[in-house]
């Protein structure tokens, strides 16, 4: 590794956004906000102890929402020159001024603006060379390449990244941050007797020392791909899964969805009614924390550039607040949670940032132990949500649980449900770990419908 030589700059990326307010009021706007972001990503893959291919990647865009009355409009580009700015500018206003009224629409208040954004560990300050990633990919490869098993690699790749981003708004808000990214991770075949499988493994971090190693991300990926080789079907029925934490992820997500306040607001969630109520079992934590030093998802403030804070999104079972943004908070007769995310040129969403669900007391192998008969999930495709009423399937495959112990692959699995009662069976295990923005050990629910034979 070696120290970075010219990254992103974000004071001047907060230029660049003040100045583009400051065009916008010139121009009639009666408010304005600027967003700008700057990346540099490079990514190389091998095949075989062979180099396959290396991408680099540029960007600098800015995005301009702009405010005449109650009308509003957002633009994003990327040509950031006098000219591009300027025309930018005017377009927005342009297009603002033949939008309709919306009686929500308006910047975040200033008494809830971050005025002193805390300091967050999120860049580390070195490059990886084409050199350094072609030999961590190598390492991966040949890891998973000596399982016992492993026929192929699909792609053994590694990557770094450096970001930074701005905001600013006509209401005196104008910050920015730089973050950093490392990662790496392999996908293999392996196969017997004509029977192939493909499994994968990664890790990612924003700095290198929360990184797995080489040998066993390539590890990992080798023994998933060789155990699931030679799968069967599974009958169908009503029995106990097990969602490995790779794939527990899911229910989060789809949590997050329901709790969105744009989505409550229009009435399209199936926890629209569940505020204050029980949602999850007893004892269940699920946190929501933006600032977490090297976390994923950390950030300062929101994408309103309001004050952001941890906060116990479930507690004890219990659903505490929806992740409101201004707009959803207005309509809602509401406080805004300090949940807006930045969309560049237009309107902020709402969402969360570093999520997870706390552990529980059983392990992953505990959880298999107390499951008797039923299965193991530890991937899943195509999944299917109806948002106004839970419905829920999903593709899936994994292992049959005989017994208490993993027994066979299984593939061609449907699991389906209703997430509200998911939900609320729901239990987790203690496996927890931080490995992207949204975090779950791994998770059982003693009775879920699988579709099989």
């Amino acid at each position: 590794m070696t120290q970075a030589q010219s990254a992103p700059d974000a004071a001047r990326l907060q230029e660049i956004a003040a100045d583009l307010i400051a065009r916008a009021k010139s121009a009639g706007a009666d408010h304005a906000e600027a967003s700008v972001a700057e990346s540099r990503h490079t990514e190389l893959s091998v095949r075989d102890g062979n180099l396959e291919d290396i991408e680099r990647s540029e960007s600098l865009d800015a995005g301009v929402r702009v405010f005449v009355g109650q009308r509003q409009a957002g633009v994003a580009f990327s040509d950031l020159s006098e000219q591009g700015r300027q025309f930018t500018v005017e377009r927005a206003i342009a297009m603002a001024r033949a939008a309709p009224e919306d009686p929500f629409a308006a910047l975040a208040d200033p008494e809830r603006l971050c005025t002193n954004p805390p300091r967050l560990d999120l860049f580390e300050a070195v490059e990886w060379s084409p050199e350094e990633l072609e030999a961590i990919a190598n390492r991966v490869e040949k890891a998973a390449r000596a399982i016992e098993g492993v026929t192929m690699t699909d792609t053994a790749f590694a990557s770094y990244g450096q970001g930074a981003a701005a905001y600013a708004t006509t209401t005196g808000f104008n910050s920015g941050w730089r973050k950093s990214q490392f990662g790496y991770g392999a996908s293999v075949i392996a196969g017997k007797d004509g029977a192939m499988e493909r499994d994968y493994a990664a890790t990612s971090a924003r700095r290198g020392a929360d990184l797995k190693s080489p040998e066993e991300i390539g590890t990992e990926a080798g023994e998933r791909a060789a155990q699931r080789v030679g799968p069967q079907k599974i009958k169908s029925g009503v029995m106990p899964v097990v969602f490995d934490r790779r794939v527990a992820t899911a229910f989060l997500s789809a949590f997050c969805g329901a709790i969105s306040g744009p989505s409550v607001a229009r009435g399209v969630s199936f926890l629209r009614d569940k505020m204050g109520e029980k949602v999850f079992g007893d004892g269940i934590v699920i946190v929501d924390d933006p600032h977490r030093d090297w976390g994923h998802a950390s950030c300062p403030f929101d994408g309103e550039g309001t004050v952001n804070a941890r906060s116990n999104i479930i507690e004890d079972g219990r659903l505490t607040t929806w992740f409101l943004n201004s707009s959803a908070a207005r309509q809602l007769a509401l406080e805004p949670t300090g949940h807006a995310r930045r969309n560049m040129g237009g309107p902020p969403g709402a969402g969360p940032t570093n999520l997870h669900l706390e552990p529980g007391q059983a392990s992953r192998d505990e959880l298999i132990a107390q499951a008797g008969d039923g299965l193991l999930v530890t991937e899943m495709f195509g999944p299917s949500l109806n948002a106004n009423t839970g419905d829920w399937s999903v593709g899936v495959s994994g292992y049959r649980i005989a017994g208490g112990q993993i027994d066979h692959p299984v593939s061609e699995v449907t699991v389906a449900g209703n997430l509200i009662e998911i939900f609320a069976r729901l239990v987790p295990g203690s496996d927890l770990e931080f490995r992207g923005a949204v975090n779950a050990p791994s998770v059982c629910v003693d009775a879920i419908s699988v579709g099989g034979l």
